[in-house]
């Protein structure tokens, strides 16, 4: 199961993530949208959509950073293991408490807002919502549990991630990793296989066409 888990589960992610993502856009460009709810509730947008999208760029940063720069390249920095400690939690911890925060008040925004917002979810979002909090909640109650320098990732679970995208996958380095980082490994890989089929394929229009193109006007009533 271990095996499975972590030497081939992330490759039937990957691949259901790339090829799905090519398949959608150049068979299903039609429906290659967020399918933007703002013209049905505009006002619990202002401050639910920033703070989200900004923990996420931070969320996503700290992990970049985190996984794919090996430990010997910030020691030889000049970065001890203490030190990167106290660094990634100054910005983890701010990166959770928005994205999780964030998170939450879209939550509230799509299921507990107007009978509009409830009848334009469909039971993809449903999944989706439920998918990303569980992925959200595990990779905050990890940070959290790590305060005190316990676990050092850095050790285990990057170089895992790192073996993955090398083809090569230790999946030995994952033996004894702690559960709540298990779980969250796990999330990303459902995350990344549900991407194709839901709305989170617009964020890969942002950094293109999303800049540039016309703005989309709704008639007021």
């Amino acid at each position: 199961m271990n095996t499975f888990l972590y030497g081939v589960l992330p490759y039937i992610a990957l691949t259901i993530f790339v090829a799905g993502t090519i398949v959608r856009y150049t068979v299903f460009e039609r429906n290659w949208t967020t399918k933007s709810s703002e013209f049905l509730s505009k006002h619990d947008l202002k401050w639910s959509g920033p703070i989200f999208h900004i923990g996420l760029l931070m969320a996503f940063g700290g992990h970049c950073i985190g996984i794919l720069v090996p430990k010997f390249v910030t020691e030889a920095a000049g970065t001890d293991e203490h030190m990167y400690h106290l660094i990634s939690l100054a910005g983890g911890l701010p990166a959770a408490v928005l994205f999780l925060g964030g998170f939450l008040l879209l939550m509230k925004r799509r299921f507990a807002g107007s009978a509009r917002m409830k009848v334009n979810t469909s039971g993809m979002d449903k999944v989706l919502y439920l998918v990303l909090f569980l992925t959200i909640l595990s990779g905050t109650l990890g940070t959290l549990s790590n305060i005190p320098g316990g676990f050092d990732y850095r050790e285990s679970i990057s170089p895992w991630f790192r073996s993955v995208l090398m083809l090569q996958p230790d999946t030995s380095l994952m033996t004894g990793v702690p559960p709540i980082f298990q779980f969250h490994m796990l999330m990303w890989m459902l995350t990344a296989i549900l991407f194709p089929f839901t709305r989170l394929v617009h964020c890969l229009s942002f950094p293109f066409e999303y800049l540039f193109r016309s703005n989309i006007i709704y008639r007021k009533k």
